[in-house]
């Protein structure tokens, strides 16, 4: 993924991007799927809820906004199902607020931070924070050619070599699909994406970054091990509230590493 601009459109673009890459990360978009996970980071950066929304009205999405050292930061939440009351989580939901996120704000950078499955046969445990280099869908199965490819719509994360090698999180990659469980075709797909860690966001956002040139990390917290032997739903319930104070420790981190930086820098 790369800043706003493309290197085809001509002379003019590239410039800045070039310039972009140079400059000072001023605004960034963090994107999360649970409110669980939102809260703690809304806290720690002191932010506010922007009551008069600049989303569309009718909208569920919620946007806690706020100058936190030199950054602007934005948690967008894709908030609560009108008919349901649960989190809004999935593919769907995360495409949208990304989309509406980035045309409304125009972040330098995009942060999609959530909890995750991992398998311990990639070397995953409770409670690992992992920055993703790639993410893929693992359930869009099309058995065509070309169209196989377009179904798993691999996109690499922005690299981030200094970020990684100064907070010492693990590297692995993303796996995504709009089921907690995994069927038998599902645990296929996920190995030929040769993951160590899936969600049901992660892709879709990538998705969206790639189209509109927006560099997005990837900050995923382990809940549970997928192929271990415990029900997913029972120890992602048992683990959240642990695993969410690691993950917002570690896009604390973070952030205050991008603090000041360039693109180009992390």
């Amino acid at each position: 993924m790369a800043p706003h601009g493309d290197e085809s459109d001509g002379g003019g673009e590239a410039a800045i991007v070039i310039e972009a890459e140079k400059r000072p990360i001023s605004t960034i978009v963090i994107v999360i799927a649970m409110q669980t996970e939102a809260l703690p980071l809304v806290n720690k950066f002191q932010l506010t809820e922007d009551l008069d929304s600049v989303f569309p009205k009718g909208v569920p999405w919620v946007r806690y906004h706020g100058v936190y050292k030199e950054l602007n930061i934005n948690i967008i939440w894709p908030g609560k199902d009108f008919t349901f009351g649960v989190d809004s989580v999935g593919t769907v939901s995360a495409s949208l607020v990304t989309y509406a996120a980035i045309q409304t704000l125009q972040p330098d950078l995009i942060i999609n931070a959530g909890t995750a499955g991992g398998f311990k046969a990639k070397g995953a445990c409770i409670g690992d924070v992992f920055l993703a280099s790639s993410a893929a869908f693992h359930d869009r199965r099309i058995p065509i050619p070309v169209f196989d490819l377009y179904g798993v719509g691999l996109r690499q994360a922005f690299s981030t070599p200094n970020l990684l090698k100064e907070l010492s999180l693990k590297a692995g990659k993303l796996s995504t699909g709009d089921s907690l469980d995994m069927s038998q075709q599902d645990e296929a797909s996920i190995i030929a994406n040769d993951a160590t860690i899936k969600d049901m966001e992660g892709a879709a956002v990538a998705y969206v970054a790639d189209l509109l040139k927006v560099p997005t990390i990837f900050v995923k917290a382990v809940t549970d091990i997928v192929d271990g032997d415990k029900p997913t739903a029972e120890e992602f319930l048992q683990n959240l509230a642990s695993v969410t104070a690691a993950l917002d420790k570690a896009v604390t981190e973070v952030v205050d590493f991008i603090n000041g930086k360039c693109i180009s820098e992390l």
